[in-house]
């Protein structure tokens, strides 16, 4: 194990770097890797000098995990993902587990780099974020406040198509927030899949908003816990913080039926105790604008 680790290090390491890329902010992959030193990085179990920049040692065994060894000889091309560094805090009050994917085996070099460069430096930002505000809390002497995020990630399609992977935050402090972000990959054709570019015109925009408030409407009807903040179904939400409409870059991804799920982070069209919220849109409400249906089924 240790052999094919090595092997994807100089390997990914050796991978030339694109002077500009149009996904990524302006460092590259390759000198992140090479020269970031994480400051108080604090791992259980591992010494200070282990816990600075962490090629993670246990790829994960979950069926998450995608295919990265194809180019090590006599080993099947079985991995797509797994997790490039972590950032951990473990203290009374105070609980970060921090996880970057590196997405790895992409033909095209450019968009996994700039992929993985966002990963890392929004992974970065977090926890340079989370160490931010446990300084400002001790400096208040609150001490007993507790605060926490949680981040990962976790494959949601991966067939012959297509490659989707959600990012997940949860901070907590006196309540919890999630978000949640996916990039949609066309595996045959190498490059990022945008929702716009599924559709002849914004006519989708439309199409799949009303799709969405009727399927609200009708889990009202059949479940009173489930409440979604769009006109007439609340007294306290007016007409204009209701929702009324998908942004035209919406959250998304597709299925492994290859249907288009549109997905909503926690408040964002509904109370905090729905959580995320998805509704997976029918291949009929949407197919007159649909470009092909090289990707939605």
């Amino acid at each position: 194990m240790n052999d094919i680790l090595e092997h994807l290090r100089k390997e990914y390491q050796s991978v030339p770097i694109p002077e500009e890329l149009d996904l990524l902010v302006n460092r590259s992959i390759k000198e992140a890797l090479r020269t970031r030193k994480v400051k108080r990085l604090k791992v259980k179990g591992m010494t200070a000098a282990a816990a600075i920049l962490v090629f993670l040692i246990a790829i994960n065994a979950s069926t998450t995990v995608a295919n990265a060894f194809s180019s090590i000889p006599g080993v099947e091309r079985i991995i797509k993902v797994l997790t490039l560094q972590e950032f951990k805090v473990k203290e009374s009050n105070y609980d970060a587990d921090i996880k970057v994917p590196a997405i790895t085996n992409m033909e095209n070099k450019e968009l996994q780099l700039g992929l993985n460069q966002k990963y890392l430096d929004e992974s970065k930002a977090l926890y340079d974020q989370f160490q931010a505000e446990i300084e400002e809390l001790k400096k208040q002497g609150l001490n007993d406040a507790h605060v926490g995020v949680d981040a990962g990630y976790e494959v949601k399609t991966d067939n012959d198509t297509i490659f989707s992977i959600g990012r997940y935050i949860v901070q907590t402090a006196a309540s919890s927030s999630t978000v949640m972000q996916f990039d949609t990959i066309d595996k045959k054709n190498q490059r990022l899949i945008t929702l716009p570019m599924l559709f002849q015109d914004e006519q989708y925009v439309k199409q799949i908003s009303d799709n969405i408030i009727a399927q609200m409407k009708e889990q009202m009807k059949g479940d009173d816990n489930k409440i979604y903040w769009i006109a007439g179904a609340t007294d306290y939400i007016s007409i204009e913080e209701s929702f009324s409409s998908i942004k035209k870059d919406q959250s998304f991804y597709i299925n492994k039926d290859g249907k288009l799920v549109i997905v909503f982070n926690k408040y964002e069209v509904a109370p905090g105790s729905m959580g995320i919220v998805e509704f997976v849109i029918p291949t009929e409400a949407i197919e007159g604008d649909l470009v092909s249906h090289n990707y939605i089924k």
